[in-house]
């Protein structure tokens, strides 16, 4: 498995597992699937209601823990109590609880809003107790997350975001470059929308290098240097979706799939006042 070296030296696979939308009756199986083809980062968040679940299967397993690489996510922190650092620290304890870990190797502010300064100290205290290996950010926008490093001492470790062939977020990966910070795809394949598994130029290069679509979008998002999480729950497809490092995109195919680009998201946007409400009030227990 290829990785990258986050900005302040822990190694993190390039290609991993991710847990978003599969129930979490279906979460442990499909984990535990994940691991015995050969996955060793697996992604996870509080508010997919599955941290437990994903747990449970690393426990069963027998994965030695330092083989594994675990990203969770903090969901936005309301401190009906206390402070937003207290809350922050009280919301890890409760994934790691969930978990069954005494660690995560990836901790991300699941969205920027709310007061994601307060949860930033918090985290930084994690991360410099050991607790959380990397912090990091997921669903910054360029000028937040500029904003975010400019103003604290510790510069992000990665920033997930929508990346896929309709939103390729090509600008954004270039300030995130600059600025010491992993890009890594949520996403990758569109949830299928905009017929990302029948579009005519992906299915063309697919054909070229005798491999499935899925596997030319992750080679492509591999080959730029992102970190990408897809998720199934069909074990031949985790296995297919790891089998992207036996062959290499073209810069002719490399460019023929930046035409695909239409600048936009396919899903929300995080500067539209109505889904920053929605979000700011959605409440996890």
């Amino acid at each position: 498995m290829n990785s990258v070296i986050l900005n302040n030296g822990v190694e993190m696979p390039i290609l991993g597992f991710g847990v978003f939308q599969i129930p979490e009756e279906e979460t442990q199986a499909a984990v535990e699937a994940a691991v015995a083809a050969g996955y060793r980062h697996l992604d996870t968040a509080a508010s997919y209601g599955n941290e437990a679940a994903v747990g449970a299967a690393v426990k069963a397993s027998g994965i030695a823990r330092d083989e594994l690489f675990i990203t969770t996510k903090l969901w936005i922190q309301h401190a009906p109590t206390g402070s937003v650092e207290e809350d922050t620290k009280r919301a890890f304890e409760n994934s790691l609880h969930r978990l069954g870990l005494d660690y995560v190797d990836l901790y991300l502010i699941h969205q920027p809003l709310g007061d994601y300064y307060g949860e930033w100290r918090a985290m930084q205290d994690l991360n410099r107790e050991g607790r959380a290996r990397a912090i990091g950010v997921s669903n910054f926008h360029p000028d937040r997350l500029v904003d975010l490093i400019d103003h604290n001492g510790t510069v992000p470790a990665v920033n997930q975001i929508e990346s896929h062939p309709f939103h390729q977020r090509a600008a954004d990966q270039a300030l995130m470059v600059e600025r010491g910070v992993q890009i890594e795809s949520w996403g990758p394949f569109a949830e299928g929308k905009n017929d990302v598994f029948t579009n005519p130029v992906l299915s063309t290069i697919a054909g070229e290098h005798g491999k499935s679509v899925a596997q030319v979008v992750l080679r492509w998002l591999i080959q730029r240097g992102v970190v990408v999480i897809p998720k199934s729950v069909r074990p031949e497809r985790m296995a297919e979706n790891l089998d992207v490092f036996d062959f290499a995109l073209t810069e002719e195919n490399m460019s023929r799939i930046a035409t695909l680009d239409t600048g936009g998201s396919l899903f929300f946007d995080h500067r539209d006042p109505a889904m920053v409400s929605w979000l700011g009030g959605r409440r996890i227990s």
